[in-house]
């Protein structure tokens, strides 16, 4: 089958570690040689790639097309209007995606159907796309998507307008589907295929070595994640006092590392806190074996692909007890999730773990169950019901693309 691979989270040139986690999905896909697709992932429209314009910029540098794993990407731009464009963002998505779609189909690309990621404000244009070329469209939830923004009423009302144009729609855990049953979206539509994780990139190392690479010792903790306030890592620094022994290193980059620096320093664990800075998804394996526990505080997560990274290399986990995260913790040897979500909460669940430590080994034992073989046939399987069951509809008797916004 052809597919158009469709979202914003797509790794590129510039964002490297962006949206990995679609890649990811789709690389096992295709690996089963059971499909092909070609992936168009937008990128917001700016004018310079002067520095000074931090990300924005950095919009600017992406190519138009690249390849990637030997995938073929675009990045066709779109207009986006900071702050107060939410409610218009999956009309000028679709707008400005339009022209390059139409060009495939031209140059003999031909899609059968269009796998669309995000369903904010990625899955609302990719479903306004559906209907202007006339195929057929799945939706996958990944998250906040789901969890947080249909609270507001107008783009609650695009997803939920969008989930039912959709031809199928795919969670990566139990929770988000819950939550799109309660939003109004039909059961039986929905298919849970949760993330895998990559078992040849992620194994065990010899901890020791890694350690002394990396010089740590003592018990050490280990967040990763953009440094933003949904990650917690504000509580992970905050539970060091109550844990005196224990080193957190830190990986990510945001705009909240000065005030996390701030608060390292104002509790009196600045020593005892790294600061790595971005890590290559490449690179992530050598902390995770060096690390005695992954430790995630986040206030959301739809499935969090670091939980998965650790376990399979053989460090277990403390993780805040959110969304899709239960799913993931599930047993002992995978990890400890908090009571509560506080510097406490997060102190109390890493002294449980260090006082029932589960060998490295069943760690890794527990995450090979999570390969990516069942996601892969989930969504061949799922990909074919569509194609066989969608219906005769014409691009002559379906709305265009301004029917992506209500009037």
């Amino acid at each position: 089958m052809r597919l158009l691979t469709f979202s914003t989270l797509f790794p590129n040139t510039e964002q490297p570690n962006h949206g990995l986690f679609v890649e990811t999905r789709l690389r096992y896909l295709l690996a089963s040689g059971k499909a092909e697709s070609k992936v168009v992932a937008p990128v917001p429209w700016f004018p310079s790639s002067h520095p000074r314009f931090g990300n924005y910029a950095r919009f600017a540098r992406v190519p138009a097309r690249e390849v990637r794993q030997g995938i073929d990407v675009l990045h066709p731009r779109f207009v986006s209007i900071p702050k107060v464009g939410m409610e218009m963002a999956p009309w000028l998505m679709a707008q400005g995606v339009k022209p390059a779609i139409g060009r495939l189909i031209d140059e003999g690309y031909d899609f059968d159907l269009i796998d669309a990621h995000y369903f904010y404000p990625d899955g609302v244009a990719a479903a306004a796309l559906g209907r202007y070329f006339n195929k057929p469209v799945v939706i996958t939830a990944r998250g906040s998507d789901i969890s947080l923004i249909p609270r507001h009423a107008i783009p609650r009302k695009l997803i939920q307008r969008a989930a039912a144009d959709a031809g199928a729609i795919i969670t990566v855990c139990n929770a988000l589907k819950t939550e799109l049953v309660q939003l109004g979206v039909d059961a039986r539509k929905v298919t849970v295929l949760r993330n895998g994780v990559d078992l040849q990139r992620f194994h065990p190392g010899d901890r020791d070595e890694l350690r002394a690479a990396l010089g740590v010792e003592g018990f050490v903790l280990l967040s990763v994640g953009n440094l933003l306030p949904v990650k917690g890592h504000d509580l992970a620094i905050s539970a060091l006092p109550l844990l005196p022994d224990a080193t957190l290193m830190i990986a990510g980059a945001g705009p909240e590392l000065a005030r996390l620096r701030a608060l390292a320093q104002q509790l009196g664990v600045a020593a005892r806190v790294r600061f790595l800075g971005p890590v290559p998804q490449t690179d992530l394996a050598r902390y995770y074996g060096a690390a005695d526990s992954l430790l995630l505080a986040s206030s959301r997560e739809g499935w969090a692909n670091v939980l998965l990274e650790s376990m399979a290399c053989g460090t277990p986990v403390v993780a805040s007890n959110v969304w899709g995260t239960p799913e993931v913790v599930a047993a002992p040897e995978a990890g400890v999730l908090m009571r509560e979500r506080s510097a406490r909460g997060v102190a109390d669940a890493v002294n449980a773990l260090r006082a029932s430590y589960p060998e490295h080994a069943a760690t890794r034992r527990y995450a090979e169950n999570f390969s990516w073989d069942d996601t892969t046939q989930g969504q061949l399987d799922l990909f074919t019901r569509v194609l066989n069951g969608r219906s005769g509809k014409t691009a002559a008797n379906t709305p265009g693309l301004e029917s992506a916004v209500p009037k």
